[in-house]
């Protein structure tokens, strides 16, 4: 054991870029699949809606340690080498696609159906119709509650600790294993945490309001 210095700390606080990082790839790459997932979850193919509707399923009744686990093991009985960022990465991704789809299918099943009624008799097929009228309108819905999935996010990549990535979280665990001082450690790392998810949560929370006085 040693003591806890200046420079673990600042270990700690610059391990933040690695959770602000894969936060970014996961939501990105979520945002893709869910885009797909809740497109094929609205669309006019009934094979697409129930095999999105299965994916969803899944990845939402399962723990997101455990799909990070199987991101990070399965590859290697193909023989494949698989990295912790990457593991960590797709398997971030995999989850957030499966929810995000479910927010966004939402959204465009919210639109009144007399938008879709319109857009129809005016002879748009699906994706013409989702481009330039629904689209639109349920981005504006979505908003709020893909800023609170976001937040979700952020806090979801500590569990890539557990495969070995090192971000926050990691970080705190190697420091606190060579210092033995989790009260402090934690606690700084839990300060963290609130700090970058603060904000997020605040601003859905305003544009969650805009939309109730919109409505009214």
């Amino acid at each position: 054991m040693r003591a806890l210095s200046s420079g673990d700390i600042i270990y700690i606080i610059m391990a933040v870029r690695w959770t602000l990082l894969l936060s970014l790839v996961a939501f990105l790459g979520g945002a893709l699949g869910g885009a797909l997932v809740a497109l094929a979850r609205t669309g006019e193919y009934k094979w697409l809606r129930i095999a999105s509707a299965g994916y969803i399923k899944v990845f939402q009744g399962t723990p997101l340690l455990m799909q990070l686990f199987l991101a990070f093991f399965v590859p290697g009985l193909f023989g494949w080498s698989v990295d912790p960022w990457t593991a960590a990465a797709l398997g971030l991704s995999l989850h957030a696609s499966a929810f995000l789809g479910e927010i966004w299918r939402g959204a465009i099943e919210v639109v009144p159906r007399g938008q879709w009624e319109a857009a129809t008799s005016l002879g748009l097929r699906y994706a013409p119709k989702m481009a330039l009228i629904i689209a639109p309108q349920a981005i504006r819905i979505a908003i709020p509650p893909t800023i609170g999935f976001l937040v979700q996010l952020i806090k979801g990549t500590s569990l890539a600790s557990i495969i070995g990535f090192v971000e926050l979280t990691r970080a705190a665990q190697i420091i606190n294993n060579a210092t033995f001082r989790p009260f402090t450690i934690f606690a700084l790392v839990a300060l963290v945490y609130y700090v970058i998810c603060r904000p997020l949560s605040a601003y859905s929370k305003r544009m969650e309001q805009k939309l109730l006085v919109a409505a009214r």
